[in-house]
């Protein structure tokens, strides 16, 4: 939906800033809008049952989203008397004109999400508040570059990553870094509309809207802003080594801002910011970090340009390839979603992502290549179950890093490249200490045999305390599949889509 044009002077007497993926007080595009175009301001945030109501009871991202609003609420407490966020549980096509009419708002003020299903609802809210006479606006806030704003020469919305990074890069210098100057927020206080404490009575619990408290806290995952800015600085000094150290699960190599980026508790033009200086006088580690964050807005106008991706491959021929379906294949993925598969630092992996729903990186490139050319899945049986437990689940990204690993994506990796499970644990795992984390049962076998304990000598098995196989002694399974059969097999499933002169068909790690 296109936004609606404001005029520069305040219109409005009363605007509704309507909060979704973009919950703090600061850079704050929407905030910004509102304040610039009416004369008080009312922040609200819709618990959209048709979101929540699917969920497990105990879901981190509802208790991450429910903190980070009551210090939003808190903060606007502070700031100016009788204000304060206004919450409903509900469907926002209700709660919105609802409010809207109950605050005497004539605007409403919302941030862009071009997802399929949020296009579809704010097309529906939009055309409700038009029909009471209330205005509309969106504005670009969860990335830098949107929809069609970066495009090749032809005219056309990019699919392979690397060019359009220099056309992202180009566009950003070009404007003098315009796109990413702070979307000030700082006249709120004298602009917060009082409202009714019936109205504004608080953020609902956990337990209210029918959910559990998780273990977010305990793994270390602070909500808010505040959380979002303690990792921003402590990232922040070792940007640096950024390079070297990302692909180490087992080392702090990453910002872990994921989940922050994902309900805009930041800014993206904060962290573009922070990282611009270092990255122009050639600090690799700025350089790659800056180039994954722009690998987000890629996968964002992906989604936006080329919406077909959230249920089929990007690349139609490989909607031909045949997948695994039977009983045996359905047994297959129920032992990778447990970390059952007898390769360590897959089932490390998917032990991580189940404990605490954060996997690195590098683990979702091999997990996510283990599951389709090793196991014979397919691609969207991962993509589904990756956002069932991601805290930083983000519909562009999920289906944009697994149409990446499947090969049917824009500048996907070559579909003969299989990742070999074995090589990726000894190169980035080398010490094995990510293993021994999430695998406790293989913490005594030595740096070589924690990477393939069915290779190990029975004695040194024996001497570790590890039992393979599936036996009522048995403490590790047994790799499910032999790699070199199941990259044999993933060639010939694949070669539905080969084309000549694409490359050679060789082993990869």
């Amino acid at each position: 939906m296109s936004a609606t044009l404001l005029a520069p002077t305040p219109q409005a007497r009363t605007a509704l800033v309507w909060l979704r993926r973009d919950l703090r007080l600061h850079d704050h595009a929407a905030l910004h809008a509102a304040l610039e175009s009416a004369q008080q301001i009312v922040l609200v945030f819709v618990f959209d049952t048709g979101i929540l109501d699917p969920l497990p009871r105990c879901d981190r991202r509802v208790e991450f989203i429910r903190e980070s609003l009551a210090e939003i609420d808190a903060t606007l407490r502070a700031l100016a008397p009788q204000a304060g966020l206004v919450c409903r549980h509900g469907d926002p096509l209700v709660e919105i004109p609802t409010l809207a009419r109950a605050l005497g708002a004539s605007l409403v003020v919302v941030a862009h999400d071009d997802e399929p299903q949020a296009l579809a609802r704010d097309a529906a809210v939009a055309h409700s508040l038009s029909g009471l006479g209330i205005q509309w606006h969106s504005v670009k806030d969860q990335v830098v570059f949107e929809r069609r704003e970066v495009l090749t020469q032809t005219g056309k919305p990019y699919g392979v990553f690397t060019p359009y990074l220099r056309a992202w890069l180009a566009r950003l210098q070009a404007h003098a870094d315009a796109d990413v100057a702070e979307r000030s927020t700082a006249i709120l206080a004298r602009q917060l509309a009082a409202v009714d404490p019936g109205l504004a009575g608080g953020v609902p619990s956990l337990a209210s809207m029918g959910f559990e408290t998780s273990n977010l806290r305990q793994i270390g995952i602070a909500p808010g802003s505040s959380g979002a800015q303690a990792l921003l600085r402590d990232f922040l000094a070792r940007m640096g080594a950024y390079e070297e150290r990302r692909n180490f699960p087992a080392v702090k190599g990453p910002s872990y801002l994921g989940v922050h980026l994902r309900f805009g508790t930041v800014s993206i033009r904060e962290l573009v910011r922070a990282a611009l200086p270092a990255q122009r006088s050639g600090d690799a580690g700025a350089q790659v970090w800056l180039a994954e964050l722009v690998w987000r807005e890629f996968y964002v106008q992906i989604l936006a340009n080329f919406p077909h991706v959230a249920t089929r491959a990007f690349k139609p021929e490989y909607d031909t390839i045949q997948w695994d379906t039977d009983d045996a294949a359905q047994q297959r993925f129920a032992a990778w979603c447990a970390g059952r598969t007898g390769y360590p630092l897959v089932d490390a992996a998917m032990l991580q992502l189940n404990q605490s729903g954060y996997m690195h990186n590098r683990l979702r490139m091999v997990a996510g290549s283990f599951l389709v050319k090793h196991l014979g899945l397919d691609w969207r049986w991962g993509e589904r179950y990756f956002a069932q437990q991601l805290n930083d689940f983000d519909l562009s990204s999920n289906n944009g890093g697994w149409q990446w690993v499947a090969s049917s994506g824009c500048d996907a990796q070559p579909y003969f490249r299989i990742f070999n499970p074995l090589s990726q644990s000894e190169k980035f795992d080398a010490p094995g200490a990510f293993i021994r984390r999430y695998l406790p049962a293989l913490a005594q076998l030595d740096a070589k045999s924690i990477h393939a304990p069915w290779l190990a000598r029975p004695l040194e098995l024996a001497a570790a305390g590890v039992v393979l196989g599936e036996g009522p002694d048995a403490n590790y399974p047994l790799p499910i599949v032999d790699h070199a059969q199941a990259r044999a097999k993933t060639l010939l499933r694949y070669s539905v889509v080969k084309k000549p002169g694409l490359g050679s068909e060789t082993a990869a790690d």
